[in-house]
């Protein structure tokens, strides 16, 4: 196994709001490190803008796109302000805190079951659009591991445009698309119904697999070397006891849980404190899977691009330009906001600003995002991770891989290709940084 530097917990800052145990961490070079609470907060102010590029998406909007729900798919312009000015009631304790826009776009079948019905979570996000909006990944070759400006991990973690160096773990992506947003309370709360406390869905056997690879086999196990290719099995129905989104289990943190026993202000906001398996179980059932660490790597380091941060070179700055970190959101600086429970989580989206080449927003910041694979070192067995097409890492160990970093953590949780794991013993914990984000066939 070779072990490479890690990039990322060098420091850390605890921002008054209690550390955290349950995630520990590679560094962005893939080096396990661990990590309690969160790491320190990059100054400065960022400048410019990115204007997103997806083609060819699906539930989208704007042109060239399928179940269109009118207006433009997602660009920005000067510093990214968050959308809406509004503040949102005392309800969900916040007092200067954006709310998400009033849509007035009613139920549409042709939409994921997630969004089917329409309303809070399901047809507010971004500029009145479906909040099941799909992107097309274009699929190509690049480096999972590589280094950044030698000057990261400085005082402020700030990482300049030095570009990428020290290229290495080569891997192949098929095109695939992408959610635009974490998945909402809102469109979470319609799988919670469909489960009905157990007496209702439960995944197939072995769907959620990656049926547009490999003639309907998936992704490329490689972490069975030996015997022929391996690949993914798709869903174990002996995980179906596992599915418990219950009230008192999706409200894993007093302070910072989204979920709300009834439908309120929180339904844009990202889900959190959701298992592994029940991410896996959300994403079936709205007819899609899981990304997986590779793919949801190739999407934030914009292919090629090999990106800095999703966003591109700039700073991520302290007043909510490009991501929800390091809780400077609602109010950005001076002073950090944590304590300020579910209002230091932005709804989905609002970081226009902050979008991949791809398209798709909060890839950085917000929430940890699960992905399909478990946690490995690249070359962790003879076969290797890297270099790999189509691969995926799903033979248990320690913990399944998170990716993007959340709304405490510090600007080294955000770039692209920071991993890190969340550690479990039976398939997935409950933590209030991680949501997820589905993929699907193209």
């Amino acid at each position: 196994m070779r072990l490479r530097p890690a990039i990322g917990f060098a420091l850390v800052l605890l921002f008054g709001c209690g550390g955290r145990t349950g995630l520990l961490g590679f560094g962005v070079e893939g080096s396990t490190a661990s990590m309690a609470g969160s790491g320190a907060v990059g100054a400065g102010a960022g400048s410019g803008s990115t204007t997103a590029t997806g083609s060819g998406s699906i539930f989208a909007t704007g042109g060239g796109s399928t179940f269109a729900t009118g207006g433009s798919s997602t660009s920005a312009t000067g510093g990214g302000a968050a959308t809406g000015t509004t503040p949102d009631s005392a309800a969900d304790g916040g007092t200067d805190d954006a709310s998400a826009p009033t849509c007035a776009a009613g139920p549409s079948a042709a939409l994921p079951p997630s969004c089917a019905s329409g309303g809070p979570g399901m047809t507010n996000c971004g500029a009145c659009e479906s909040c099941c909006t799909s992107l097309e990944v274009l699929g190509g070759a690049f480096y999972r591991t590589y280094d950044l400006d030698p000057n990261i991990g400085g005082a402020n973690w700030i990482a300049p445009d030095g570009g990428a160096t020290g290229l290495a773990d080569l891997a192949t992506i098929s095109t695939f698309v992408l959610d635009k947003y974490d998945v909402t309370v809102g469109r979470f709360r319609q799988f919670v119904e469909a489960w009905n406390g157990g007496a209702g869905y439960t995944p197939p056997a072995g769907s959620g697999k990656h049926m547009h690879l490999n003639g309907g086999k998936g992704l490329l196990d490689v972490s069975s070397p030996g015997n022929g290719p391996v690949y993914e099995a798709g869903w174990n129905p002996s995980d179906s006891s596992g599915i418990a989104p219950t009230n008192a289990n999706l409200a894993c943190d007093p302070q910072y849980a989204t979920w709300t026993t009834e439908a309120g202000s929180n339904e844009s906001r990202p889900i959190n404190c959701l298992t592994w398996i029940e991410a896996y179980a959300f994403c079936i059932w709205d007819g899609g899977f899981l990304p997986s660490d590779a793919e949801w790597e190739y999407a934030a380091a914009g292919g090629n691009q090999q990106r800095t941060y999703p966003w591109g070179s700039a700073d991520p700055g302290t007043e909510n330009q490009y991501a929800i970190y390091g809780c400077f959101y609602p109010s950005g600086p001076p002073g950090f906001n944590c304590g300020g429970g579910v209002s230091n989580i932005a709804h989905v989206g609002t970081v226009a600003a902050g979008a991949g080449r791809f398209g798709q927003l909060d890839l950085a910041g917000e929430m940890y995002q699960w992905s399909l694979d478990w946690s490995a070192e690249y070359g962790f067995t003879d076969a290797g991770m890297a270099p790999c097409s189509d691969c995926a890492y799903v033979t248990g160990t320690a913990g399944r891989v998170v990716r993007g970093g959340d709304f405490l953590e510090g600007a080294s949780s955000l770039l692209s290709p920071f991993r890190n794991f969340l550690g479990v013993v039976t398939g997935g914990g409950r933590d209030f940084g991680v949501g997820v984000r589905c993929a699907r066939s193209p």
